[in-house]
């Protein structure tokens, strides 16, 4: 007793799960709605493909049609045959018009006409699959293209704290790997889909119009296929995903080891990282294999159903035309040309199947990206302000949600417009994050920012960057010449002149000289070519060609000698005339006269006024100012 209630547990459960599956099923394939709107924008290419695909399917199946009427006309000859009858609702139209032309022909002019068709209707469909492939695979190429960019642009909108919390690794891939696999969907995919169903109904269709009965038998193990494909379908797609979600974590993984190779290299961590390289892979290859595997099962069982619907054909066929004489043989040949036609569409279901499950797995993978809205937007009534008039923090606190980490606490700050303000701290007090709070790389939780009176959220955030000169601390470089990094933030290109009084403000002028090709050099990945004091040196030089009202200095004179600070602070000082500047360091710049010296310590100011001011106070700058002093005379 207890063992029929736990089978009819068991079964309810089963029941439940095999729901539960079909339905997920459903909804993955919901996420391919979102390619939608490519197939309406190449609608006239995706219409063509499909006419031209019916259209060769259409073709194909007129061979059979034929060469039962060939092997009936030959049926007839044989001695005391009787003339085999059939119903001029057996042939379709464009087949019935052909035997009313050749049927008064002899025999051999008869079989030669018919093979020279049937070679003809070959033909035509071979040129009708070149324009199907060009229309719908071309087709799948654009959308491809146009996916990518959909991609890539969304990137360039979200906000800083996304990119906090999302491997570089991991959105490569999803803009490569998963795109491909859309791609499969939007063009082969979708291509034999519409081949399957059209060969598959025509087949059909000639079928059931010849007999009913032979067609049924015939047919029969096609339902077990069809159960088989949904099984099989159903693990494909729980693999699918959790392979795609591997291969980030493998692209990442390569990706971090290749930007951070100096450092493995330094620490000797060669054989740690190729240890935790191959336990990544290792798992994205079982994982894969297993997939593999599954996907395999289609197409045995696909060959198997075919075979199994080709014998029942001859065997049923056989019988019946062993039990009536006059039974056309035709139909038999017939009935096993069509079973042998949709042994391919028939098949291809595994792979398509396969297919859109891939695809519905990495368009899920997209949409959870390209629905993701940027939280720093343009307010609906944002304008184009020009940033003019004082820059004021008003009671600003801000906690970064990733880590939870309070950067600001009721942080109050004046600028006046035109004044040089050093704003000092140790490691983590809160510096770059006033930085990045006025360029709108975060909102602030409490408080207000404004400009000239005007709240940032009601300018335009492209406007306010462009008005903004900014050196990050953590310098990088493009993959690309001195000369076009140096231009980088310029709307059009900057003339050599432009470029190189620039650098010569950041004191790097005479050096991108020295090169061999100058301004032309190509400074590798993340400019890995130039030393650090380089490239920072390249990134000031970047901002200042901006000529920005407002610049912002974050920490950028860490990897210089003395020597070469004081003359870009001296540069500075003659470029920085009638200019806001905002200088982010943990040290002191003497040879600057700044408006204001900030002091903040865990997101607070702890003091605040002019360098002599400070020095008075007696506080942490004064005690910061000795220590200075004392090392640079120590040093001299």
């Amino acid at each position: 007793m207890v063992g029929e209630k736990d089978k009819c547990r068991y079964n309810q459960d089963q029941a439940w799960a095999d729901s539960i599956n079909f339905v997920q099923i459903v909804l993955a394939l919901k996420h391919l709605k979102a390619v939608n709107k490519y197939f309406w924008k190449y609608r006239y290419r995706f219409i063509a493909g499909i006419f031209f695909v019916i259209l060769s399917n259409y073709f194909q199946v007129l061979a059979p049609e034929i060469t039962g009427y060939v092997v009936n006309k030959l049926q007839e000859m044989l001695p005391g045959a009787k003339p085999v009858a059939h119903s001029v609702r057996e042939h379709d139209g464009l087949v019935n018009w052909f035997i009313g032309w050749v049927n008064t022909m002899n025999f051999g002019k008869l079989v030669v006409v018919c093979s020279v068709t049937i070679l003809l209707l070959a033909l035509a469909r071979g040129v009708l699959m070149f324009f199907m492939r060009q229309t719908i695979i071309v087709m799948s190429r654009h959308i491809e293209y146009d996916q990518k960019n959909e991609v890539y642009s969304h990137y360039q909108k979200l906000d800083a704290g996304f990119y906090k919390t999302h491997n570089t690794g991991d959105l490569m891939n999803r803009m490569t790997e998963d795109v491909s696999r859309v791609r499969m969907y939007t063009g082969p995919a979708i291509m034999y889909l519409i081949n399957l169903v059209s060969l598959i109904s025509l087949c059909v269709v000639n079928m059931f119009r010849k007999d009913v009965h032979l067609s049924l038998i015939v047919l029969a193990p096609l339902p077990i296929l069809a159960v088989t494909i949904y099984i099989v379908n159903t693990v494909i797609h729980k693999k699918s995903e959790k392979v795609q979600g591997l291969l980030s974590d493998l692209t990442t993984n390569a990706q971090e080891s290749y930007s951070g190779i100096r450092v493995i290299k330094s620490f000797v961590q060669e054989k740690a990282m190729l240890g935790f390289f191959s336990a990544n892979s290792e798992a994205y290859r079982k994982n894969a294999v297993s997939l593999a595997k599954v996907e395999a099962v289609y197409f045995p069982s696909m060959t198997l159903m075919i075979g199994l619907s080709t014998l029942i054909t001859v065997l049923v066929g056989g019988q019946m035309a062993l039990r009536d004489p006059e039974r056309n043989i035709g139909l038999i040949v017939e009935f096993v040309m069509y079973i042998n036609m949709l042994t391919f569409p028939v098949s291809a279901i595994g792979s398509v199947a396969s297919m859109m499950q891939r695809a519905a797995a990495s368009q899920k993978r997209l949409n959870e990206f390209l629905q993701t809205e940027p939280v720093i937007q343009d307010a609906p009534a944002a304008t184009a302000t020009p940033l003019k008039g004082d820059i004021v923090f008003n009671n600003v606190s801000f906690t970064y949600t990733n880590t939870g980490i309070k950067a600001l606490r009721h942080f109050n700050l004046e600028v006046k417009e035109g004044q040089k303000v050093l704003l000092l701290g140790k490691t983590g007090s809160g510096k770059t994050t006033v930085a990045q709070l006025l360029l709108r790389f975060y909102d602030a939780d409490e408080g207000s920012i404004t400009v000239g009176g005007v709240p940032l959220q009601k300018m335009k955030v492209q406007q306010l960057r462009e008005q903004i000169s900014y050196v990050p601390q953590d310098v990088f470089l493009f993959s690309d010449t001195i000369g076009n990094n140096i231009g980088f933030g310029l709307q059009e290109a900057a003339s050599q002149e432009l470029l190189e009084q620039s650098a010569r403000y950041a004191s790097v002028d005479n050096e991108i000289k020295r090169l061999e090709k100058g301004y032309e050099t190509m400074v590798g990945e993340r400019g890995v070519t130039l030393s650090g004091g380089q490239k920072q040196r390249v990134s000031i030089a970047r901002a200042l060609v901006k000529d920005s009202p407002v610049l912002v200095f974050d920490d950028c004179l860490s990897a210089v000698d003395a020597r070469t600070e004081n003359e870009i602070i001296n540069n500075l000082y003659r470029f920085l005339h009638q200019k806001t500047a905002i200088l982010i360091t943990h040290r002191i710049f003497t040879a600057l006269n700044f408006d204001q010296v900030i002091v903040l310590e865990e997101g607070t100011i702890i003091e605040k006024g002019t360098h002599e001011e400070l020095l008075l106070l007696n506080g942490y700058y004064a005690e910061l100012y000795r220590l200075q002093v004392s090392n640079e005379r120590g040093e001299a």
